[in-house]
């Protein structure tokens, strides 16, 4: 574990899929909590300022960091051309915050911020034309990312065509290994019913970032059962910090402590500020990070 760095995304203190949730929370504010509660990295929320200049002094004077920041992709339903413009001029402000990771996620064909679509029952499936219009971008995208000096990673996720292990082992077989990288997702894994050890163990080579999420089940089974959407589940509490919620990631910690990992631990649990003090929850999740990582 001494060569992992620990952050947290800004996802807790301001939702950018609904800006309603911590919309009296300021970048100011967000930033020095994270600092405060023990964390030296963090992802990028649309409250940062857009200049690097302006964001690397307001992290350093805190002493954090940008580990990385979501990105995106419409590979499904814009042209290529589009999507490596927008993909190029957001790998350079990452580039100039002296990020090493991208994180994309294809958007073309979600249901994630669909407040009336339920997350379960509408989840999208790739066609074999998707598949390939997604493999084929998503190699050239990761080629992009390279050249600029930046490792991509690609993000499973609830509501989207890469959400279940089989979906997972479809997108890593027909990616470059050397182009197309994982972004392993605790909460996704287990909110979307898959075995998230079995993931970690098969793709663990090319995991290059990894987002701590804990969930409650309870929540999760209703979300589920009442055909809610993936934003009402988090307006509900179906996500929350590691330790706080039903996942054990000491197997996780344990699997990832024998490997050669290097990257970064990002906690992310988007909830309610006003119902989950932004602040407490970050601490929470640090000191279960200290007690159960040793880190």
């Amino acid at each position: 574990m001494a060569n992992i760095k620990l952050g947290i995304a800004p996802i807790a203190w301001t939702n950018d899929d609904m800006p309603d949730l911590g919309a009296e929370n300021t970048f100011e504010q967000c930033v020095s909590e994270m600092a405060l509660a023990g964390f030296t990295g963090c992802e990028v929320g649309n409250k940062y300022p857009k200049d690097p200049e302006v964001l690397k002094k307001a992290l350093g004077l805190r002493g954090m960091q940008i580990a990385s920041a979501w990105f995106s992709s419409f590979l499904l339903t814009q042209s290529y051309e589009q999507v490596e413009k927008d993909f190029i001029a957001h790998c350079e402000f990452l580039k100039a915050m002296g990020a090493r990771f991208c994180n994309v996620a294809e958007q073309g064909n979600s249901v994630q911020g669909q407040i009336n679509t339920p997350v379960f029952a509408g989840k999208p499936v790739n066609t074999e034309e998707q598949w390939k219009l997604l493999t084929e971008g998503l190699n050239k995208l990761g080629a992009v990312a390279k050249k600029i000096g930046l490792t991509m990673t690609y993000h499973h996720h609830m509501g989207t065509g890469v959400q279940t292990s089989a979906e997972i082992d479809r997108l890593m077989r027909d990616t470059d290994p050397e182009l197309v990288f994982l972004l392993y997702d605790t909460g996704h894994l287990v909110c979307s019913g898959e075995n998230y050890l079995d993931i970690l163990k098969e793709y663990l080579p090319r995991i290059r970032h990894i987002h701590l999420k804990d969930i409650r089940m309870s929540v999760r089974n209703k979300v589920k059962d009442e055909n809610m959407s993936f934003l009402d589940g988090v307006r509900a509490g179906m996500f929350t910090v590691p330790g706080d919620g039903d996942i054990d990631f000491e197997p996780i910690f344990d699997i990832i402590n024998k490997s050669d990992y290097d990257g970064w631990f990002i906690v992310e649990a988007e909830q309610d500020p006003a119902k989950a003090n932004p602040l407490e929850y970050a601490i929470k999740a640090r000191k279960y990070i200290r007690d159960k990582a040793h880190i």
